[in-house]
């Protein structure tokens, strides 16, 4: 899969999630959301960076 396609399903997935607890669930799920949120960030950062690497190094 692109990594932009990756990225993108990670953002989307980011932004439900706020979108969710801020309309069905009032904003009471805040800390839970968060640390999803927090984790998809990180696994994105891991994820591209894993990517950007691979890329370098057939480039070389």
């Amino acid at each position: 899969m692109k990594t932009y396609k990756v990225l993108f399903i990670i953002i989307f997935l980011m932004h439900m999630l706020t979108l969710v607890n801020a309309t069905v669930f009032n904003g009471e799920l805040n800390g839970i959301v968060m640390w999803i949120s927090t984790v998809l960030f990180l696994i994105a950062i891991i994820y591209f960076s894993t990517e950007h690497r691979a890329n370098k190094q057939v480039t070389r």
